[in-house]
Formats: C-alpha cells, structure tokens, sequence
C-alpha cells in the first residue's frame, strides 16, 4: 500500500508503472467507494498506461482531514498528488463526484491535464435540497439506513441480487464508507457548480454514461458534453451509475478508443 501525506491530509494510493513513452491515466472516484471500483478495468491497461489511482479524503484509507470537506479539498488533494508524483499532461478520468474533481483540477491546473474522461458525472449534480435531505437522513439512520435507495440508482437490476456476491461486496463498501467523509463530500457536490468553468475548458473530452444511470442520467451527462466545447458523448448499454463494475470491458475499450484518437495526428 502506497500513501502520502498531502494538504495535512494523509492520501492513500497505488501506481502502477509502465514505460516512459506511456500515458499516464488518473482514476478519481465516485461518493462512497474507493479505488477498488477501477479493478477491472485497470487490469486491462496494465503495461500500456502509466497508472495512478487513489482514495479521495474521507473515503477508503485516506484520512477525512478537518471539516467541512469542499471541492477545492478534493481538488487540492489531486493536485497535490500529481505534484508529488511530478506527473504532468495526465489524462483523468473521474466518476461522479470524481468527475467534478477531475473538471476543476481541468480549470484550477491546466498544466497537469491532457485530456479528461468524464464518467457519470455532471456539471452540477443534483439540488441542495436533496443532498440535505441526504446528509440529515444519514446522520439519523447512518449509510446502512439508505443504501437501498443508493444502491438502486448504482446499479441494474440484474446486477443488485442478494445472490450477486460482488453486489455484497459493493455494498459493503458503501456501507463502510466514514460519515463524515460521505457526508462532508456530500455537502461538498452540494455547494459546487462548474457550469462557467467547464464551458471554457480547452482540452479533449469525452463524457461517458451508462445507460440505466439513475444518479446522473444520460440527460445530464450529454448536457455536461453539449457544455465542453468539442466534447464526445458515449453511452455504455447494461450499465448504470457504475460502468467501471458492470460493464469494464465495454469501459477500457471506450477509454483506449478516446487515447488513441489524442495520438493520432491532426
């Protein structure tokens, strides 16, 4: 296991190296997983990518550090850990919250993005009447009390059965999640609107959805793309909030189709 002490925030990660002449792509989570969500589809870039991965504050094995947690936290954090790594022109690719992240690291440090790979994500998500309806809901009953209702927007049908054992497995780390890191990021989402921000980025883009998405539906997603200027849009069948999970193989060629047209000449 890999960590740094980064913001006054101890950060866990993993990189997995690969030769020098390699993009390097970046994996950024969503709320309430770590970056074991990327497993299946990082196993088939190993020696084609250089790869960093990591558990944003408040989640996995990374500390939470002081609250509130904010975005430019998150951001901070990335930042910080590219710095420490002296990894440039990376390709990021983020997940939900971890999309957010990944589109103000894009405006806050240019000079670390080459391209992004926007999973799931929007430019703002939700209302802030719903995320405090969430945050209250999980101060009173904890994660476990509405992971149900969170997990129906994660995943298909098919996907969440109590004979899945992977969808255990999920859940499980939902439900493992610390509360003030899901919460402090929830609030985090709440009070983040990248509408202006993300209108004038200027590098590559792709902007990918799963089909059955209920979190972040395929309607904000190819808003989100409509909004970069040049953006791809790509939606993923038989897959919802987490493509990563239920559809890696159909994810790994998306990403290693938007990397190589990057390398292509003009």
């Amino acid at each position: 296991m890999q960590f740094a002490r980064l913001n006054g925030v101890v950060i866990h990660h993993q990189v997995i190296g690969a030769a020098p002449e390699c993009p390097t792509i970046v994996f950024a989570n969503s709320l309430g997983t770590d970056f074991r969500i990327w497993r299946d589809v990082i196993v088939r870039m190993v020696g084609d990518f250089g790869i960093l991965m990591y558990d944003k504050r408040g989640h996995g094995l990374s500390e939470s550090g002081n609250t509130p947690i904010t975005m430019d936290d998150h951001i901070n954090d990335l930042a910080a850990l590219l710095d420490h790594f002296e990894t440039r022109n990376a390709i990021v690719c983020g997940l939900s919250v971890g999309g957010m992240i990944a589109q103000g690291l894009a405006a806050k440090r240019p000079d670390l993005v080459r391209a992004l790979i926007l999973c799931d994500t929007g430019h703002k998500i939700g209302t802030p009447e719903m995320w405090d309806a969430r945050i209250a809901a999980i101060n009173e009953q904890g994660i476990d009390g509405i992971s149900d209702m969170i997990l129906e927007r994660w995943f298909t049908p098919e996907y969440r059965s109590a004979d899945n054992a992977e969808f255990v497995g999920y859940r499980m780390m939902l439900e493992r999640t610390p509360l003030e890191g899901y919460t402090g990021t929830c609030a985090a989402i709440r009070d983040s609107d990248f509408t202006q921000s993300s209108a004038a980025l200027e590098v590559p883009t792709i902007c990918v959805v799963g089909d059955q998405d209920g979190s972040t539906p395929p309607s904000l997603v190819g808003e989100l793309a409509r909004l970069i200027p040049g953006a791809m849009y790509q939606e993923i069948p038989g897959a919802a909030h987490l493509p990563c999970i239920e559809q890696p193989v159909v994810l790994t060629d998306v990403i290693k189709s938007f990397v190589d047209r990057l390398n292509r000449p003009e």
